[in-house]
């Protein structure tokens, strides 16, 4: 009989060690290490994964064959953009969110519409019974013929049901409830989640067949386990929205078939999520006219341009430490942008509260919506309103300036869609410019050039 070697894993970068620490050596954290049984030395990682890995040949790149045609189409087309351009064969993909946030509702949708084209498709749950799973499709209007239903949460049972079905895409929901025998640890520990994801790619590459793991997320909103989870896979995606918000955003954070950041919007209703085709005209539609401190910016997420309202509120604050409060863009962003306002056009908001909020429940991370924040908090201060028939993008930098934003011509041709009629935008953007009909382009080379515009 082989002794049980005890290790102490770090459950949030996988560090090992032979004893406890308060704090892991690796990434700093506090109380993250737990006690685990280690694997058998003597196993390899063929081996101790129990799966067959044909061995292959060095092959001229220019000899092989591979095409987009080869995806497979999931009939959602926002998911599909934020794939880009749908599954590919033998892949990974990894979908984390909040809980509730719609993540099984999405993926049992994406299964019903795969297993009309590409039968049979296998949902695994690990965390609810068959009729549990039943509920929520009849909830959703979903009673395909194709689409089978395993609850399980032992690996090696999964792997024998997958090699009985052969189905042409596997849905496990969640990673964190599926363990191995062999390993001792608890099923959510970072040993168990490395080895079932490597069983699980590895088993994806063998048989080619599209593999979407659910994975559950902490506190701060990162997947829970460690980074090398993430390096893993082949493509990680993000379901974000606020709770008490209709909207929900699928963003790309790591594709590698495709671009980064691309976005997918779709808004939760009672029978499920229902995909947004144009979430600009959305974002937009119910905005309040003549009102200070509001301004439609232009961002772009992915490859998508996107136009949404943001708002600012600047009033006098009531304490001695006044707060800069945000809700969709960084706070760190608006910090840097209320002191280019005060040092160089001369604005007294220093000892005011600011307020900056994006409609539709949206995160923008990109430096292109600076000078509509910036033109927005200016307008709140001055309670003047901003032309509503206006566009407003740049970034600004440090001494007052606007520096030039990329894709700046989808951005206008987007507002021009929507029918705007003056966008004020980077001086510098004009060079090589095509004129647009209907749309007046403002450019200018600093924040005051701009708000003389605009007031």
């Amino acid at each position: 009989m082989v002794k049980q070697r005890h290790q102490y894993v770090c459950q949030e970068c996988g560090y090992v060690s032979r004893k406890w620490y308060g704090r892991c050596p690796d990434c700093q954290k506090f109380n993250s290490l737990i006690e685990e049984v280690a694997p058998a030395s003597h196993s390899s990682g063929s081996q101790r994964r129990g799966i067959a890995v044909s061995s292959s040949k060095p092959q001229l790149i220019a000899a092989i064959t591979a095409s987009d045609e080869d995806r497979l189409r999931t009939n959602i087309s926002e998911l599909d953009r934020v794939l880009g351009g749908g599954l590919v064969p033998g892949s990974v993909v990894l979908i984390g969110g909040d809980p509730g946030i719609g993540k099984s509702t999405l993926l049992l949708q994406m299964g019903s519409q795969l297993s009309q084209t590409y039968s049979p498709v296998l949902y695994v749950s690990g965390e609810e019974s068959a009729p549990q799973t039943k509920l929520r499709a009849n909830r959703l209007d979903i009673n395909p013929d194709s689409l089978y239903v395993l609850c399980e949460n032992n690996y090696e049972q999964i792997e024998s049901h997958i090699s009985d079905l052969n189905p042409q895409v596997v849905v496990v929901d969640s990673i964190q409830t599926i363990y191995l025998a062999q390993i001792q640890s608890a099923p959510g520990s970072v040993t168990q989640l490395r080895e079932c994801t490597g069983h699980l790619l590895l088993l994806a590459k063998s048989k080619n067949i599209p593999i979407i793991l659910v994975g559950h997320v902490t506190k701060d909103g990162t997947i829970a386990g460690p980074k090398i989870l993430e390096h893993m896979v082949d493509t990680v995606l993000y379901f974000e929205g606020e709770q008490q918000q209709i909207y929900r955003v699928l963003r790309a954070v790591k594709n590698r078939f495709g671009s980064t950041n691309e976005i997918g919007v779709f808004e939760m209703v009672a029978n499920g999520l229902r995909e947004i085709r144009n979430p600009s005209e959305l974002f937009i539609e119910n905005r309040q006219e003549n009102s200070s401190g509001s301004v439609i910016v232009s961002s772009v997420e992915g490859t998508r341009p996107l136009l949404l309202e943001l708002q600012a509120l600047v009033s006098p604050s009531n304490l001695g430490i006044p707060r800069n409060t945000t809700t969709g863009v960084d706070r760190h962003q608006v910090a840097l942008l209320v002191a280019v306002l005060q040092k160089r056009v001369g604005f007294s908001i220093g000892d005011s509260d600011v307020f900056v909020n994006v409609t539709g429940g949206m995160r923008l991370n990109e430096r292109g919506i600076d000078l509509g924040i910036a033109l927005a908090i200016a307008s709140s201060h001055r309670d003047k309103p901003i032309d509503s028939s206006t566009v407003v993008l740049g970034e600004v930098g440090l001494g007052g300036e606007v520096r030039p934003v990329s894709h700046i011509e989808q951005r206008l041709q987007e507002s021009q869609k929507l029918g705007f009629t003056r966008a004020i935008f980077p001086e510098f953007n004009r060079k090589g410019m095509k004129t647009l009909d209907g749309i007046e382009l403002i450019g200018v080379k600093d924040l005051y050039e701009a708000l003389g515009v605009v007031f």
